[in-house]
């Protein structure tokens, strides 16, 4: 990635036209050929871009141009829509390019797998009694996230969400439907698991004899201990 800090103006031209006037503003050069113009606010978002698709041309500027000022011209173009972004620069205050090497992406925290790893080793958390049989129990329809016993040795199917909607209790309900066709493990009762269930997905399990359970993440985790809080 290539970083520059300079004064410049920016022009965009092709379906759409903009103008930039002359300011000090960050130009980033990413790897994949595209070019983001910054300036100090705005959060994430860009003034303007070119995304790839696109090639780079850096020029000297014409007797106009340099009357101007300008010591440098960029030229972005777009290989598709030959839309270009001009930035005529007038000088520049850093320049510097890094290697960041492969990004291994965004980690979501508090994800179901994460979650089903921790109500699997806190199965307890589902009541006094109940007994871990297995993670990601297969049945001819996908996995239930964890299968378990209850205190009186009864089946128990868990769906785990971060978000409990009624899209996950149906999922639940098929589940049930086809578990409890097997001797062996009928009757299955079935738990849907949540950091937060949506109040119309609580009352659809309930009506469906399903138990709702709310999942405290950061106590699971051990980051927050919710017996000595206040409230």
């Amino acid at each position: 990635m290539r970083l520059v800090i300079a004064r410049c103006s920016v022009d965009y031209a092709g379906r759409l036209s903009a103008h930039l006037p002359l300011a000090q503003r960050l130009l980033m050069v990413k790897g994949d050929g595209s070019l983001l113009v910054h300036s100090d606010g705005g959060s994430y978002k860009p003034l303007n871009w070119m995304s790839p698709p696109c090639t780079l041309e850096t020029t000297l500027p014409d007797e106009a141009q340099a009357a101007n000022g300008v010591v440098e011209v960029w030229k972005v173009t777009h290989k598709k829509t030959a839309d270009q972004l001009i930035v005529s620069i007038h000088e520049v205050l850093h320049d510097s390019s890094h290697e960041l090497g492969i990004d291994p992406g965004l980690q979501k925290d508090g994800v179901e797998a994460h979650l089903q790893k921790l109500l699997a080793e806190q199965i307890e958390l589902l009541g006094d009694g109940h007994r871990l049989v297995r993670r990601e129990y297969m049945t001819a329809i996908g996995p239930v996230d964890i299968l378990a016993t209850d205190a009186s040795g009864g089946s128990v199917a868990v769906e785990l969400k971060r978000r409990g909607d009624i899209d996950g209790v149906e999922q639940l309900t098929r589940y049930l439907e086809l578990m409890n066709r097997d001797p062996l493990l009928a009757p299955v009762s079935g738990v849907f698991a949540a950091q937060e269930i949506k109040p119309q997905a609580r009352t659809l399990a309930e009506d469906r004899g399903i138990r709702c359970v709310v999942l405290d993440y950061d106590a699971m985790r051990g980051l927050d201990d919710s017996d000595s809080r206040l409230f």
